[in-house]
């Protein structure tokens, strides 16, 4: 029996208009002890000390309608599908970092015949293939297993019960591997209806189901779903050596400076479309540029390599700064403006003018309220914007 919520009655398909839930109901909650799970701000302040209050929007009121089904795949063919990229994991998820014994015991789970958790598959409208968004670690266990490697050394079950201890799958028994093969793996194969112009459903799901218990941050969301030519480029750019001058030599674990990258081309190329939330405008111009050609991607390349070096030039590694912690906002909109000089007039930058001109703007009563409240509003973002893109003219 069919549930049908959206859409026709024939259809064999449950569909079903969705209003994201809570990000927190479905945590995990070890030995039934409460914990505090950490947001995003707290987590770009601790982990990369920069400050951007854009993480602090809520979704809104987004729906979609996502078309849904269940599937039930034998393991033999979830490693065929792997194989021939049928089912794919994509390449910027998350390290696998399941322990060898962990997953011996969950291949044992299938060899004793027991249920094992399910996963989530993102079938692409134009390929017809499935993106892993939940589940990598066990497809992967099965996918090392089966290969007979794991980490660059033999995979050999272990911490298991005798009768395969130390066994690895060439040396199971026939029936044994004909058990394995057979089990079956259930899995639920979503795609989204609508809206047609933007995956962010798919963002969303990879933001809030994760049973790795880690919560992926929101560009290693985006490197995960946006992968093409515009993410490496930001990722190349992020190895700029001024930039990491300012922003801290070693790379942040969550990937906040590729985001700041991301965030000035976004800006640069369409702040007059800006609408909030924040997320979903770099969202939208990572899915729609992702394979931008390569005349896009040296335009943005020189831009950001141009700005950033006569920035740091100036102000050094105190750069968008204005109280010791990287104000995201201060950042952007620095940017906007010393770029926006660049590109409009060809000759030699007086730095000593710029340098007064940034000192003079950061004291600015009314760019520092656009930099310091409701950041992501659209208001917010044109006022600090006007403000610092005339600031600079006469620089």
């Amino acid at each position: 029996m069919v549930d049908k919520l959206v859409g026709n009655q024939d259809d064999s398909r449950c569909q079903r208009e969705l209003t994201m839930p809570d990000p927190t109901e479905d945590d995990e909650i070890p030995s039934g002890q409460p914990v505090e799970i950490e947001d995003e701000y707290e987590l770009a302040l601790e982990t990369a000390g920069v400050e951007d209050e854009t993480l602090l929007e809520q979704p809104g009121d987004v729906k979609f309608v996502i078309t849904s089904y269940g599937a039930d795949y034998p393991i033999d063919t979830v490693i065929s599908r792997l194989k021939s990229g049928a089912f794919f994991i994509p390449p910027f998820q998350r390290r696998f970092v399941w322990s060898q014994r962990h997953a011996s015991r969950f291949i044992e789970s299938l060899l004793m015949g027991l249920p094992v958790p399910g996963i989530f598959l993102y079938r692409e409208t134009e390929t017809n293939r499935h993106m892993v968004v939940d589940g990598q670690q066990r497809l992967r266990s099965l996918q090392y297993f089966y290969d007979g490697v794991f980490l660059e050394k033999k995979f050999r079950l272990t911490g298991v019960a005798d009768q395969w201890n130390n066994l690895s799958y060439d040396q199971l028994t026939p029936a044994d591997k004909l058990r394995l093969g057979d089990s079956i793996i259930h899995s639920t194969i979503f795609h989204q209806d609508t809206p047609k112009q933007a995956h962010r459903s798919l963002y969303f799901v990879f933001e809030r189901i994760n049973s790795g218990g880690i919560r992926l941050s929101p560009q290693e969301i985006r490197n995960a779903i946006y992968e093409g030519t515009l993410l490496s480029t930001v990722r190349a750019l992020n190895n700029n050596n001024a930039w990491r001058s300012i922003f801290g030599e070693k790379k942040n674990s969550r990937l906040k400076d590729e985001e700041l990258v991301l965030r000035f081309l976004a800006m640069r190329a369409r702040l007059d479309k800006y609408s909030r939330p924040m997320r979903d405008f770099l969202n939208d111009f990572a899915d729609e540029l992702k394979n931008v050609d390569h005349i896009a991607l040296e335009r943005y390349s020189k831009i950001f390599t141009d700005t950033i070096q006569v920035i740091y030039d100036v102000k050094g590694k105190s750069a968008f700064r204005p109280r010791g912690t990287l104000n995201a906002a201060v950042f952007e909109a620095v940017m906007l403006g010393v770029s926006s000089r660049i590109e409009k007039d060809d000759t030699p930058i007086d730095k000593d003018k710029l340098r007064t001109a940034y000192d003079s703007l950061l004291a600015d009563k009314e760019f520092t309220a656009a930099s310091e409240r409701a950041t992501a509003d659209e208001e917010a973002v044109k006022t600090r914007s006007r403000v610092a893109i005339a600031a600079f003219v006469g620089c």
